[in-house]
């Protein structure tokens, strides 16, 4: 007879390699629902583009990035002929399109020499759902360019306007740095210079960190005491690319063929077609902006 400690020591045995198995059979069935649920909430359609009855409208927004891109460009230079009264620059950005991968905030932050803390157009991520039927949110946002923004109507100074084609505008050296505008912009999307550079408190500050930025189609040196050092800034539609003929730098350099942009007066233009199938963000807020989305 099996003393009773060898009884006690077989019987553990057993224990664990039944536990071991109740944990394996648990595990095995816990990733074959993962696996089915996850099968089940891929849908296998692909994602059409929002339909409209103009098969023009349709090839733009379905068609070759490239080709557009060209389109939207002689937009721009047809748009330049009319006097700056008679354009009204917009932007629509159709989010089932954008990949999420920054290209858009890069190429924004070396066209305009930004320093550290200023992002004029950063790709907001969220994610959404529930495990595990979860999924990703990229949401670029940059400025609205208001009909009605809140941003001037603050300024002490009025160093902040709106033009006539609709952009609203810096005036960097009548700005005080007072930081009001940042308040009352409800898409929370303007930002301060604080007059940092990526290079400092290294051996040498980098000479490209110095380089001046062409905002607004002015020169504006980066030195201490200068402008736009200690300012309000924000994304201008990359104004000084438009009047020499060429697209906004995150419309060109998006690979995905998110962004659409042009001038809504010319009603053979890109952007007026696509317009009508976009929707503002958040528009509670009352302030009627150009820049709009897809969803």
């Amino acid at each position: 007879m099996k003393s009773d400690k060898t009884k006690k020591d077989t019987i553990s045995r057993l224990d664990f390699v039944k536990k071991a198995s109740m944990a394996s059979f648990g595990a095995l069935a816990i990733t074959s629902v993962v696996k089915a649920t996850t099968s089940k909430s891929k849908s296998t359609k692909p994602v059409l583009p929002k339909k409209s009855k103009d098969p023009i409208v349709q090839s733009f927004l379905s068609g070759d990035v490239e080709n557009i891109k060209l389109r939207m460009q002689d937009d721009i230079r047809r748009a330049l002929k009319k006097p700056v009264e008679q354009r009204k620059w917009a932007m629509v950005i159709d989010l089932r399109k954008c990949v999420g991968c920054n290209a858009c905030t890069v190429a924004c932050i070396a066209e305009n020499s930004l320093p550290p803390g200023v992002v004029y157009r950063p790709v907001i991520k969220e994610e959404v759902g529930e495990y595990p039927n979860v999924s990703k949110h990229n949401f670029p946002k940059p400025c609205m360019q208001c009909s009605t923004p809140p941003c001037t109507e603050v300024c002490p100074v009025g160093a902040t306007f709106q033009r006539p084609d609709g952009i609203v505008e810096i005036d960097y050296k009548k700005c005080i740095g007072c930081r009001y505008c940042l308040t009352a912009c409800p898409y929370e999307h303007r930002v301060f210079d604080f007059g940092e550079y990526y290079t400092e408190h290294t051996p040498m500050l980098m000479d490209y960190e110095k380089r001046p930025s062409f905002e607004y189609g002015k020169n504006w040196p980066r030195e201490d005491g200068e402008s736009p050092i200690g300012n309000a800034r924000k994304c201008t539609y990359c104004l000084h690319r438009l009047e020499a003929g060429s697209l906004p730098q995150c419309v060109s350099t998006c690979i995905g063929g998110a962004n659409y942009f042009g001038d809504l007066n010319d009603p053979n233009s890109v952007i007026a077609k696509i317009y009508p199938l976009a929707e503002p963000y958040k528009p509670e807020f009352g302030t009627n902006p150009t820049t709009r989305y897809i969803h």
